[in-house]
């Protein structure tokens, strides 16, 4: 069933990344990884569905979307930018294929850490963020979406590289087989991967070819 719900808040995350708090509707439910389709109430961009995952926690009191824009798209994710609050968005029952299976590496580019974002919340809530590690891949240093929040989580070990930022510290490169076989002993726990899809199938197909049990990969599909 669809909800209308205004915007309450629009917080800056990096240059090109929004939070997006909106009320939460009685009896709304999820679980950290899913998401929902998103519309933005106004003329013919209700008709302009796009999946957004759910980056708030499912006890809180309020529902927060983190949300990067692509302004060369000139699609939704550009006009949700120029949103102010109170503007209205549209939002179906909540879906989603990334479910929490137990401890292992979650692997993202970019954009494709908003399914673990609520996810790994959950688990440093708990205080089970033990035995978990994050590896971040992003163009630049200034792409990075949370990393104060990933960097503090307790328990959590955390990898970053980019890809194009001479001028930074951080492992430089991509996420692929040798990067993969470098950084990670033991091939037979849990692989969450989001990303961009050519990332996605070429960091599931290393990890396949690494000795990853193919249904120990969790991902959208």
């Amino acid at each position: 069933m669809p909800h209308i719900l205004p915007l309450k808040a629009i917080t800056p995350v990096t240059h090109d990344v929004h939070h997006f708090k909106l009320p939460k509707p009685e009896g709304y439910s999820f679980t950290p990884g899913q998401a929902t389709e998103v519309a933005i109430n106004r003329g013919d961009w209700k008709r302009e569905k796009r999946p957004f995952t759910f980056t708030s926690l499912p006890d809180w009191d309020h529902l927060e979307f983190t949300i990067k824009s692509y302004p060369d798209h000139n699609g939704v994710t550009e006009e949700l930018s120029r949103l102010h609050v109170e503007d209205e968005l549209i939002l179906d029952d909540p879906w989603g294929t990334i479910e929490y299976k137990g401890p292992g590496t979650f692997i993202a580019g970019g954009a494709g850490v908003t399914p673990f974002i609520a996810i790994l919340r959950s688990l440093k809530d708990k205080g089970d963020l033990d035995g978990h590690r994050l590896i971040f891949a992003n163009k630049t240093e200034a792409d990075i979406i949370l990393r104060d929040e990933w960097d503090k989580m307790p328990g959590l070990e955390v990898i970053h590289i980019v890809s194009d930022d001479e001028t930074s510290n951080l492992p430089q490169g991509f996420v692929d087989r040798e990067f993969l076989e470098e950084r990670i002993g033991d091939f037979s726990q849990h692989f969450y991967v989001c990303g961009p899809e050519p990332m996605q199938k070429s960091v599931m197909s290393a990890l396949e070819d690494l000795g990853a049990d193919p249904e120990a990969l969790v991902f959208e599909k």
